[in-house]
């Protein structure tokens, strides 16, 4: 049984860091891609980040450049994300996904993954 669980969110301050986890088991973690994702109160989900399986190239939405840094412990099957520089607007719950396919150059594009963590609350206080 495939299992994706979040943790590290909080209430934090603008100009405040955050490191998210996320760890996933019941299947190959070193040869697929992962990913975050982020929905806001009233929004639709939102692609954030994505690292391929080697962690050797990442991609960022435009919002969190520079801000947000992906990435990943194949040895322990966890990916993190450090939210550096948090803003009012970054206020959601942050979802952790992990790819369907193996070896997949992942695009960010939420049918890219299959599994799918309950989500951590990021809330950040102007």
């Amino acid at each position: 049984q495939v299992q994706v669980a979040e943790s590290g969110g909080g209430l934090v301050q603008a100009g405040g860091s955050l490191r998210l986890s996320c760890t996933a088991s019941g299947r190959s973690f070193s040869n697929r891609a992962m990913a975050w994702f982020l929905q806001a109160p009233g929004k639709e989900r939102e692609f954030v980040a994505t690292i391929i399986w080697s962690g050797r190239s990442t991609t960022n939405a435009d919002s969190v450049e520079g801000r947000f840094t992906i990435s990943r412990d194949n040895a322990n099957n966890t990916v993190y994300l450090q939210t550096n520089s948090l803003k009012p607007e970054d206020t959601a719950v942050y979802y952790c996904a992990q790819a369907r396919a193996i070896w997949q150059i992942p695009r960010g594009v939420s049918q890219e993954y299959d599994y799918w963590g309950q989500g951590t609350q990021v809330t950040v206080s102007s």
